[in-house]
Formats: structure tokens, C-alpha cells, sequence
């Protein structure tokens, strides 16, 4: 399962090596974690002991939850938290809609988790266990043929209604029916719902072959049945949605700026699962359209903290009065799971990108080691995987057997070099014009069928020029496209950078219309229903996935079907690495890079935890610091 559905706080930038090292086995990393207070080593890789008919206060998708019942606090947050005051997010982008839950506009990202909140709440030291919120229990058998959620009697929608299984069941209805694609993917898989009794539903998942359903269920948003119309809820609106989460959606100036404002009655302000959360009175989000006035409004003391992906400016923008006189932190955070790539995301439904020759030989063109140390100070690290620096990832592992076994009703699907562990991204002399590199990518488009005339490469038997468009939404990555057009000029291709408005960029890459975006998957140490999200077959043709470069593989399908029936971790891990290789096979993105850790500035008003969780920094748990005497 990804992070989250649809993440209520800004895109997470995830480290490579949290805590140095060499790899580490899956159980491992957690036993280590532990020792440094960012995880409890509990379960790994051990089967669940849940038993059918028996509640339980938490579940996980493999082993044991590592918090008992009756846990108290949560080890990455500060239960004596001071509360009041307000924090102010700077968000690059805008908005023109209040509802997350649907194709259509885009909408702030504190609605999910600040104000709609799920059955069960994540553990962020786990790679994936729930605990009870709305939901106090959670039954379900060995085989997880059906999970049954307890609701707390005490749970309230924030006009006073009590949530009910009428409402959970309404939500499960509505978000299959008229819900984003993973909603609709994941919730049509329920073969049944039921309520039992006043305080408990059943989910009859028989037949879904999917053990991951389950937590996906826990993880539902639950909306308030009397206040929802099914008949406009797929339409765009400002009309702030009933959750039951700890804030209300207050003053609203549609695309400039949102505030939350605490729930006074929120009813799960004492949850052990929230103790130490939610400490700000008001969060306020303030939209910036431009990647320059969204910094410098920082460096004024606009807005609190700010995530930084460029490590240009990381390394020479912040140079400020405030930070060098310590009224601003610059912070390294680490975490513990697969780090957060970029990637130029090849488009295959365009005739130009179905050949895998071509996308190879593009791939070959990105010159990494040039750009990385002219333009971002040789901070970046180049990606090789879809699950990198982890366990999970296949780069540098030969296949073992699990995996060949997995992976042999599919001859050709994995190229021998990467079943082999042996396939890497080029390694250029950094120079920005590596012949050898050149060289070969021109080899793959001669055997694709094209050649040069003069500077301009053709198709050999029509001469039509290769050419394609690199859309972008921002400044920054503007910038990058047009270096990368450059290294792509040497070798006769044409790439026009269009630079469009945030709205129209979200309009064109919902349904799939662009060449190549940029665009990175956020990725957790426990993938499973989103993949089918994200490169599954079925999504490829469906608008609003992210299935953006239109992956039709069986072989995909397969693997991504094989790690969700996976009871235990070691089949696990097999089924991930071979999915990650199907998919480096394909050549279907050109991997970029990544920041080795979490790069965060926050005015020093603004306290956080000294503890950071397996996934990082979490704005619920930060604070304002009270005014000194």
C-alpha cells in the first residue's frame, strides 16, 4: 500500500540510506530502526496470529502489530505537546475544488486525514499496520475471506451525528461507484457489505484473492450519508465536506488560500493514536503558482517550513538574515523506506514511444552525471529501481528462485541482464557530450528503424522526424527538460518543453494526453492494491489512474497478483523484486534521481518531535512553540 491514498500534507522527498550502511534485510531495517527510536521490531516476516472471530486493536498486512493493546503514545510523537496557535503551509500549485475523492478538479491536500477521517489510523513506524480510530476493532480470519470493523460508539461526525454502519456502508457504496479509479478498483473487489448490529460491519471479501483488502478497507474514508448527494458528488465544489477528523474547514478563497480551524468537539482527541497530534488551532495553506514566490515568501516569514526537492537552491537559496541568525532550521531528516524517484514517464499509447528500442536509447540520452554536478552540486543520486535502496528492490540482485519461478510462465518479459542483477543506468564522463553513450543509444534507433540526415534523425521509410513534447508545470522542471533536450538534440531528436498552468497540466495528465511528464510514485515497504494502480492493465485505459505510461503486460498483472496473495515475507519480497524487474524491462520511464534525505527548512516558532518516524517528518505531530515570558 503507497503512503496514502491521497496524502493530507505535502509530497514526501524519502531518503536512500537512513541510517548508512550497507543494505539490510527487510527484518532487519526495522530491528535498527528500532534502536535509534524510529521503529519496534515486531512480527517481521512472522504470520498473523489474528484468529476468526476475535477482535483485535490493530492489523497488519504481514507479521504482528508492533504497539499492544492499551499502547499509550506513539514513539514519534510528543504526547506533553503544547496546543494552540496557528501553522501556515506555502503550497506550490492551487485549487478548485474541496472534494479528494473524485476525478474531477484538484483539492487541498489537509481535506483527507485533517478533516474526513478513516476507519483506522496508519502506524508511521510500520511498513503497514492499522489501529483502531473510527473503527475501535478490526476482526478477520487467517485467510482474510472478510474483515469485520468495530466501530467506537463514541465516533461523531462534527455536526453531532453519530457514525453508524449505515454510514460506512454508504461510503463503500459511493466510492466504488463514484469514487477516484483506485477507490473504484479496490472497493468493486467487496463481494458483500452488512451491517451487524448497531456498532459493527462485514465486509465479505471472498474471492477477491487479495489479503492486502482488508487494511485497504481500514483505510476508507467514511463520509456522513446525510449529508452527501450521490447525484452531484462526482462534480467539482467549494462546499467544505462533514468529516469526522479533528478540524473544520473554515475561511475558503478558491485557489489562493484554505483554513482549518480545530473541531472543539472533535471526538477522538484523547485516542492513544492521536495523543500528541493535531496541536495547531488553525492550519492555514496558502497557494503560491511560482516556484520562486513560493520561496521567497518563505524567506519573508509567510508561511512555517517549507520541502525542498532542488538541490540547487538547498545548497545556495537559503543564505538568508533569519536562518543565519538560527530563526531558521535547515534539516536533513531521515527515513526508512524506498526513496521517492523522479522519472520522465514515456507515454506508450503515442506511436512515437512503442518501440522499446527508442525508449532505451532516450533512457541512454538523460546524462545524469553532467547535469547532476553542473546544476544541483552533485547532491542528487540516480535512481535504478522502482523500490530503491530497499529490501524490495531488484538493482544489483540476481533473481533467486522464488523469483524464477514467479517469472517463468512469461519468456522475454525480463531481460537477462536484469534478471541477472547486472542492468544499470548508463554512467556518462560528465561531460555532456559522452560518445560511447551516444553511440550506443544511435545503434538501437538505427535497429528501431531510424537515421540521420544531416543533424536531424528520420524514420528510415517515411523520414519522419522523431520528435515529441515534454510537458511541465513548473519553473524548475522546465529548466530540466530543456537540458535534457539538449543531450537529446546531439542525437537528431527534436523535444519541444511546453510549460502550461497547473490546472491544464492536471487536466492533460488525468487523461493521458502528453508525450512525457515528469512524475514520481511514491512508493512504501509494503506496495500492494496500488500497483495495479499504478502500471495495472486495467488502468492503462482508464482516465485519472496512474497508469501514465499505459503499461499492458500479463507479466505485470501477474506479479502484482502474486505479492497480494503473498502470506509471508519472504514471498513477498520475491513477488516485488520480480514485478520491479518486469517493469525495468520495459524501459516505460527514464529514471532520474533522488535527494539522499528529507530536506525541510521550518521557522524555529515551529517545534517537531526529536524523533522522526520510518516514513519521516509529519506535520500532525509539529507544534508552535510558545511565546517566551
Amino acid at each position: 500500500m503507497d503512503y496514502l491514498p491521497n496524502p493530507p500534507g505535502p509530497i514526501l522527498a524519502l531518503s536512500a540510506h537512513p541510517f548508512g550502511g550497507p543494505r539490510r534485510s527487510w527484518g532487519e531495517r526495522a530491528c535498527r530502526a528500532a534502536l535509534l527510536g524510529l521503529a519496534i521490531c515486531a512480527g517481521w516476516g512472522a504470520p498473523s496470529v489474528t484468529q476468526a472471530g476475535e477482535a483485535r486493536h490493530a492489523i497488519a498486512m504481514h507479521g504482528a502489530p508492533a504497539w499492544p493493546e492499551g499502547f499509550t503514545r506513539l514513539p514519534y510523537a510528543n504526547p506533553d505537546a503544547p496546543k494552540g496557535g496557528r501553522l501556515v503551509q506555502g503550497v506550490l500549485g492551487t485549487f478548485d475544488s474541496l472534494n479528494p475523492f473524485i476525478v474531477k478538479g484538484i483539492a487541498p491536500p489537509a481535506i483527507r486525514g485533517y478533516v474526513v477521517e478513516s476507519l483506522m489510523a496508519r502506524g508511521h513506524d510500520e511498513p503497514f499496520t492499522l489501529y483502531g480510530l473510527i473503527a475501535r476493532g478490526v476482526e478477520t480470519d487467517p485467510e482474510r475471506s472478510y474483515v469485520t470493523f468495530h466501530l467506537d460508539p463514541a465516533a461523531k461526525f462534527s455536526d453531532g451525528a453519530p457514525v453508524t454502519p449505515e454510514d460506512v456502508i454508504f461510503s463503500w457504496q459511493l466510492l466504488r461507484d463514484k469514487g477516484r479509479p483506485n477507490h473504484r478498483t479496490y472497493y468493486a473487489k467487496v463481494a458483500k457489505a452488512e451491517a451487524i448490529g448497531e456498532q459493527a460491519v462485514r465486509f465479505d471479501l471472498s474471492g477477491s484473492d487479495d489479503r492486502e483488502l482488508a487494511l485497504i478497507l481500514g483505510l476508507m474514508p467514511v463520509l456522513a450519508k446525510h449529508a452527501v448527494k450521490p447525484e452531484t458528488f462526482e462534480e467539482t465544489s467549494f462546499q467544505a465536506p462533514l468529516g469526522t477528523g479533528p478540524y473544520l474547514v473554515g475561511e475558503v478563497t478558491p485557489g489562493k488560500s484554505v483554513t482549518l480551524k480545530r473541531n472543539p468537539n472533535y471526538w477522538g482527541r484523547d485516542l492513544a493514536i492521536n495523543r500528541g497530534l493535531w496541536n495547531f488551532d488553525e492550519i492555514r495553506l496558502d497557494f503560491y503558482r511560482e516556484a520562486n514566490s513560493h520561496l521567497e515568501a518563505f524567506k519573508r516569514g509567510l508561511y512555517d517550513f517549507r520541502i525542498e526537492h532542488d538541490p540547487g537552491r538547498w545548497q545556495t537559496a537559503y543564505d538568508f538574515p533569519a536562518l543565519r541568525e538560527g530563526r531558521v532550521l535547515k534539516e536533513a531528516l531521515p527515513t526508512g523506506v524506498p526513496k521517492a524517484s523522479s522519472y520522465y514517464v514515456f507515454n506508450t499509447r503515442r506511436a512515437v514511444f512503442s518501440d522499446i528500442r527508442v525508449r532505451e536509447a532516450i533512457l541512454l540520452l538523460f546524462d545524469f552525471e553532467w547535469i547532476n554536478h553542473g546544476y544541483f552540486f552533485d547532491l542528487y543520486r540516480r535512481s535504478a529501481s522502482y523500490f530503491d535502496d530497499s529490501e524490495l528492490s531488484s538493482h544489483g540482485r540476481p533473481a533467486d528462485q522464488r523469483e524464477r519461478a514467479l517469472l517463468a510462465p512469461f519468456a522475454g518479459a525480463v531481460r537477462a541482464d536484469v534478471l541477472d542483477g547486472a542492468w544499470s543506468p548508463p554512467v556518462s564522463d560528465r561531460s555532456g557530450r559522452d560518445r560511447a553513450t551516444l553511440k550506443r543509444a544511435l545503434d538501437l534507433l538505427a535497429a528501431a528503424g531510424y537515421e540521420l540526415r544531416g543533424t536531424e534523425l528520420v524514420e528510415r521509410n517515411s523520414g519522419r522526424p522523431l520528435t515529441f513534447e515534454i510537458l511541465v508545470t513548473a519553473r524548475d522542471e522546465e529548466r530540466l527538460a530543456l537540458l535534457f533536450s539538449q543531450s537529446l538534440k546531439r542525437a537528431g531528436i527534436t523535444a519541444r518543453v511546453r510549460l502550461v498552468d497547473a490546472v491544464q497540466y492536471e487536466g492533460r495528465r488525468l487523461t493521458y494526453d502528453f508525450d512525457m511528464i515528469e512524475y514520481r510514485w511514491e512508493q512504501s515497504l509494503s506496495p500492494g492494491n496500488e500497483q495495479a494502480f499504478y502500471w495495472g492493465s486495467a488502468a492503462a485505459d482508464q482516465p485519472g489512474t496512474r497508469n501514465y505510461m499505459g503499461v499492458k503486460s500479463a507479466a505485470v498483472d501477474a506479479m502484482i497478483a502474486a505479492l497480494l496473495r503473498a502470506e509471508g515475507g519472504a514471498d513477498f519480497v520475491a513477488a516485488v523484486r520480480a514485478l520491479d524487474r518486469v517493469l525495468i524491462s520495459g524501459f516505460y520511464v527514464i529514471p532520474l534521481f533522488y535527494p539522499p534525505a528529507q530536506w525541510i527548512a521550518r521557522w524555529t516558532t515551529v517545534g517537531r518531535p526529536a524523533t522522526t518516524s520510518l516514513y519521516g517528518y509529519l506535520p500532525e505531530t509539529w507544534w508552535r512553540e510558545p511565546k517566551p515570558p
